[in-house]
């Protein structure tokens, strides 16, 4: 079964940048659906983006649309989210995750996290 770890979260103003990574080892993302969620404090876990290989399809939350961006490069097998326009209510807990259907966010495996701070 795959294992994946997060790396990429750090403290940002507003308006700033993070690039979110997510390594898999242990067997191969090729095909899986892949995806992000996060937890914030006091708050119920957020889908926030989804792509399924087998079709190309890939949605975002629409808190996050136009600013947030998914992407995967099989060959590394890693996960990418790209942040950009931060704002403090982006706070929370990421985690990436695979093997399972976009709807409703629901996946097989998943990550223990990186730590995403938006502050002013």
């Amino acid at each position: 079964q795959v294992q994946l770890v997060e790396s990429g979260g750090g403290l940002v103003q507003p308006g700033g940048s993070l690039r979110l990574s997510c390594a898999a080892s242990g067997s191969t993302l090729n095909d899986l659906t892949i995806g992000w969620f996060r937890q914030a404090p006091g708050k119920e876990r957020e889908g926030v983006s989804c792509t399924d290989q087998s079709d190309g399809s890939t949605n975002y939350a629409d808190s996050v649309k136009g600013r947030f961006t998914i992407s995967y490069d099989n060959a590394k097998n890693m996960v990418y989210l790209q942040m950009n326009g931060l704002k403090p209510e982006d706070t929370g807990v990421y985690h990436c995750a695979a093997d399972g259907i976009c709807s409703g966010y629901v996946f097989a495996v998943w990550g223990e996290g990186t730590q995403v701070t938006v502050f002013s």
